[in-house]
């Protein structure tokens, strides 16, 4: 039943491409944790006790919360899509909970240092050089998360409005600003661009010097690279400048629901975790300026 479920999450659900494999991962891997136990168990035929069993054992390897805590959605969205085709009579994961996970706050940078970065870090004038900068530019001047930025097409780039159109998850399209200054910085970089390859290249906006789609770990070097020069963060990673951008943003009096859009986010509670932020420049200043405080 796994292909079939699969093959669901793709197609109806319009899952992406990273959450589908991730399901049947998980999938997969009770499937393994059953057969372990008894060879004639089944995953279509899991009893509850039994899924317990599975995610105690994940705890006991050690794994964190959160990640414990997908699994369990894989497999709840799994016996869900079985139960409502009538391939099972009732569902195994209606009483299994998620396990209860620590409030980690999202790590920012702060606006001195990552904008010294921007304005005055001596970028190479060559190829690389002007799209790491395009990169680190359009992380934080737009908010929009790493697989966003890889999929963005040159013809998604609006020059004229100053917008970008970025298919985010779930396949959802949404419409971004960018700041005016990055005009001159996309314009110098497709120069390069077309100066080292020619018109031999991908569609895709970023391209490696091979003209071949940029991945992943390129741009997470990049970013950690000329991040660690210049600012000081516990993590540097292209999602750090993301929680820059709507802690900035925050600061700075943007409303929450707008910020919310920017992001793409589903529900205004995700956006809610960067109001801490807020709250603590208001104590700040509340601690510096009353009499009593």
């Amino acid at each position: 039943m796994i292909p079939a479920f699969v093959k669901y999450l793709a197609s109806e659900n319009r899952c992406s491409q990273h959450t589908v494999r991730a399901y049947e991962t998980d999938l997969r891997q009770l499937t393994s944790f059953l057969c372990a136990l008894d060879p004639d168990n089944q995953l279509e035929r899991a009893t509850s006790q039994l899924l317990r069993m599975w995610v105690a054992d994940l705890a006991q390897q050690g794994l964190q919360s959160s990640t414990i805590n997908r699994k369990i959605a894989s497999i709840k969205a799994f016996y869900r899509f079985l139960h409502a085709n009538d391939y099972i009579a009732e569902e195994p994961t209606f009483q299994l909970g998620t396990l209860k996970l620590s409030r980690k706050l999202p790590v920012f940078l702060r606006e001195e240092e990552l904008l010294s970065l921007l304005d005055n870090h001596p970028f190479e004038d060559t190829f690389e050089g002007w799209r790491d900068k395009l990169i680190l530019e359009l992380l934080y001047g737009t908010g929009i998360r790493l697989a966003e930025l890889l999929a963005l097409y040159d013809a998604a780039v609006n020059l004229h409005d100053n917008t970008i159109k970025v298919l985010g998850k779930r396949n959802k399209e949404r419409v971004i600003p960018f700041p005016k200054s990055l005009t001159q910085i996309i314009e110098r970089y497709r120069l390069y661009r077309t100066v080292t390859l020619g018109s031999h290249h991908s569609d895709l906006l970023f391209v490696t010097a091979a003209g071949a789609p940029c991945y992943p770990m390129l741009v997470y070097r990049a970013v950690s690279r000329y991040l660690r020069v210049c600012t000081h963060a516990d993590r540097y990673s292209p999602h750090v400048l993301r929680h820059t951008f709507a802690t900035h943003l925050l600061n700075k009096g943007a409303d929450l629901n707008a910020i919310k859009d920017l992001l793409g986010h589903e529900s205004l509670a995700t956006t809610q975790l960067y109001t801490h932020y807020s709250l603590e420049k208001l104590q700040a200043v509340f601690r510096q300026a009353h009499p009593r405080a």
